[in-house]
């Protein structure tokens, strides 16, 4: 199979190359959906302060992509949201579509002006939560009924709107680097936009995935109004870009230690026209590389999906936890169970373009070493995927501490995100039958 990549110079710092992939008996098909809870929630994303939502900037939408090949159909749900749906709802969910859909992938953008769905920290929506199940498995189904056959076509580019936010000193300790206005270089980042263009098979597109890690935290506590943040705005922009056709999806990486540069913005220092201008500037790009990529299909195509549930402790001391911080026993008995079993994601389309969720806030490095190490060139890593267990940093990281390095917005063991991303590659190496089920040399 020949496979071409394409290196084109482009504005706005866009590095594009386009590989094409190809499908013939593949099928996929979309839908959108409004789940903006009503006013009045609490609104989630920054500690300590109390905000109830008073308004709509913009609409918060579940985006749904369902494709399917053979007898293997997925659906992706993205959902404007700070999490995914609480565990008891997203089994409502899979109840609810099992029969026409047996395999799903739950993301959330993680806007910080979103319902409150991270356990432990406010009280849960529930009925909000209950009608998002209703409307978001009706769309599943709208898009499952409007599927069509389809090519598919990868291609990259590069965005500097972010910077990582836990800068290591020299003398062993680290500092919280909120916002970077001066646009100094910290690291690690991954800049990398990775786009899947998804085309009817007369090219026109259908969907978008837009891949990038990056907080959507630019409003910051002063705002109370619901928003889907920058990727609400780089979404239409790509829509737009190609003729309102496809649907276009921003799907939220590894995104835990990665700030925008104009991260909490006061209200009254520009955080409207800094959050669209932040999602305006990855979305041309992000149009730009798909404008380019060139869609191509093909008789054989595959479609694999494997959801493994792995154990892991809590990383923290329930008792010593406890004794020196009393007040907080409701977080403390969250946090602290003896064992937690996480959902980690793996997919494999057509043998060539991997995904890997984690259900949480990994680190970038993951992403760094996902991408590094798979053993296909096309690859997708999805945080925030079907559960949220709070951040997962690298044992490295760990070991230098900071805001979700060392803090009870971390309550997993650490190394987790290690094996996490282990199993995933583990995966994927099966599903291409380079591990192999039985013994080599049996006699």
């Amino acid at each position: 199979m020949l496979f071409l990549r394409l290196v084109v110079a482009l504005p706005l710092g866009v590095l594009l190359t386009c590989a094409p992939i190809e499908a013939q008996s593949l099928e996929a098909g979309v839908a959108r959906v409004d789940i903006t809870p009503p006013t009045g929630l609490v609104l989630q994303g920054y500690p300590g302060v109390g905000r109830l939502a008073t308004g709509v900037r913009d609409p918060l939408l579940a985006r749904i992509l369902v494709v399917r090949s053979g007898a293997t159909r997925v659906a992706l749900v993205d959902l404007d949201l700070i999490a995914v749906l609480e565990p008891g709802y997203l089994t409502q969910l899979y109840e609810a579509v099992k029969d026409d859909v047996p395999n799903l992938l739950v993301t959330a953008i993680h806007t910080h002006s979103g319902p409150a769905l991270i356990p432990g920290l406010s009280p849960p929506p529930r009925d909000w939560e209950a009608t998002a199940v209703a409307k978001i498995s009706r769309a599943i189904h709208e898009a499952i009924i409007h599927s069509v056959s389809v090519r598919l076509g990868v291609g990259y580019g590069v965005a500097h709107l972010g910077h990582n936010r836990l800068r290591k000193n020299r003398d062993g300790g680290v500092t919280w680097f909120e916002k970077n206005w001066t646009g100094v270089s910290t690291a690690p980042v991954d800049p990398t936009v990775a786009v899947l263009r998804i085309d009817d098979l007369s090219g026109n597109p259908i969907a978008v995935l837009v891949n990038y890690a990056c907080h959507p935290v630019i409003f910051g506590p002063d705002s109370q109004l619901y928003s889907a943040d920058f990727p609400g705005a780089m979404t239409e922009v790509v829509e737009r870009a190609l003729g309102d056709k496809p649907l276009c999806l921003f799907l939220q990486g590894a995104a835990g230690d990665i700030n925008p540069i104009y991260a909490v913005t006061p209200l009254a220092q520009g955080a409207v026209e800094l959050s669209h201008r932040t999602g305006t500037q990855l979305g041309l790009i992000a149009a730009r590389v798909a404008e380019q990529i060139q869609t191509t299909a093909d008789s054989a195509t595959s479609l694999q999906f494997v959801e493994d549930n792995l154990k892991f402790r809590s990383r923290w001391d329930a008792t010593q936890w406890r004794a020196a911080d009393p007040n907080n026993a409701a977080m403390i008995a969250a946090k602290t169970q003896s064992v937690y079993e996480l959902p980690v994601t793996t997919m494999l389309i057509n043998k060539q373009i991997a995904f890997l969720g984690m259900p949480g806030e990994p680190f970038v490095d993951f992403q760094l070493q996902w991408r590094a190490r798979c053993p296909v060139r096309d690859c997708f890593f999805l945080g925030y995927a079907n559960g949220y267990y709070g951040y997962f940093p690298t044992i490295d990281a760990a070991r230098w501490g900071g805001y979700g390095a060392a803090h009870p917005s971390t309550w997993i063991e650490v190394g987790a995100g290690e094996e996490m991303l282990e199993r995933a590659l583990i995966r994927v190496y099966e599903m291409l039958e380079r591990i192999k089920p039985v013994p080599e040399d049996l006699r």
